[in-house]
């Protein structure tokens, strides 16, 4: 299993550096929209009755360049972004609030628990009014992270579910997978902003005066934001995928080294396989973090391609060959 960890965090690095490479890869693209279609301004000057053309400029390849330093300072700004504020974003996104120590001491005694037995701070708790039941860690390191439970879960988990569930949790916070999905699904969100802003600014410009030009500009900021809605909506949730499957078995099986009862864990997951309550307000980014893909069971076939999640049937059939000493 540690081979298998430490296999899956080169295949993080990897992944993490594609999408740098095609944030790059856009702002190169860009850059050479620019160049091909964008001349500069064209001045006419009227001699009785011809108009003469000024030459259009030659940028040479410092749009590329310009193109590729702007979109690297976007992904940095994105990556800076997620270490400041994300996990506050992801908090006030689903709507949590802090878990009072008293109405839920059972929660903390196990959350608490299980941060010594993992050698890390205990995370912060915190609860969603939600009867769907479900759980998410978050957060950039075992020193800022929190775990979220829905009032669904806490409803129907006994004390040995809500310990294979925490422990679950517990993993992926020790194992920094919180921090790879944050940045991944800040990446994204800000790639489908851009491209909004983009395909509104080709509208506007094609309503221009210059018509050579403002109509140019208008193709640059189209494709652009073709590009862009490309890595929002394509590109970027097939590496969130990627990143997010494989994770979710691993946290599954260190969870049970942890508490050392795979009974838990198991009885848990087949609670949430019976869960027919779609989670209110839940998106792809928050989803990946889930215990349970909140989509998963609620959407259309499309929405399964992007899945972030092994089928629970194959967690639960891993878990139990755990149980029974075998090796996986």
């Amino acid at each position: 299993m540690y081979s298998e960890i430490a296999r899956n965090k080169r295949r993080s690095i990897f992944f993490i550096g594609v999408f740098f490479i095609i944030w790059l890869a856009i702002g190169a693209l860009g850059g050479l929209l620019f160049k091909a279609f964008y001349h500069g301004t064209t001045n006419r000057y009227h001699y009785g009755q011809y108009q003469q053309y000024s030459p259009p400029v030659h940028y040479g390849w410092a749009p590329v360049y310009i193109g590729m330093g702007l979109c690297a300072l976007l992904a940095l700004g994105g990556v800076l972004y997620s270490f400041s504020s994300g996990t506050r974003l992801v908090l006030k996104v689903t709507g949590a609030i802090p878990a009072d120590p008293h109405h839920y001491q059972q929660i903390h005694n196990i959350v608490e628990a299980l941060a010594i037995g993992e050698g890390i701070p205990k995370p912060e708790v915190y609860v969603i009014n939600d009867p769907s039941p479900n759980a998410f860690a978050t957060g950039m390191n075992p020193e800022h992270a929190a775990i979220t439970f829905t009032t669904g879960l806490l409803d129907i988990m006994n004390r040995e579910e809500l310990e294979g569930v925490i422990s679950h949790e517990m993993s992926h916070i020790k194992n920094h997978d919180i921090r790879l999905l944050l940045i991944v699904g800040t990446l994204i969100g800000m790639a489908a902003l851009l491209a909004s802003v983009l395909w509104r600014s080709a509208l506007f410009s094609s309503m221009g005066n210059d018509e050579n030009n403002n109509g140019n500009a208008g193709i640059i900021f189209f494709v652009a934001g073709a590009l862009l809605a490309a890595v929002g909506f394509i590109f970027g949730p097939l590496i969130r995928l990627a990143l997010s499957r494989r994770r979710e078995s691993l946290a599954d099986a260190s969870g049970v080294e942890l508490t050392r009862n795979p009974a838990g864990l198991i009885s848990a997951l087949k609670k949430l396989q019976q869960n027919d309550v779609p989670f209110k307000g839940m998106n792809h980014s928050v989803a990946a973090m889930c215990i349970d893909d909140p989509l998963q069971h609620h959407e259309t076939w499309f929405h399964r391609l992007f899945d972030t999640h092994p089928p629970l049937d194959e967690r639960i059939a891993r878990l139990e060959a755990i149980a029974s000493g075998q090796s996986i």
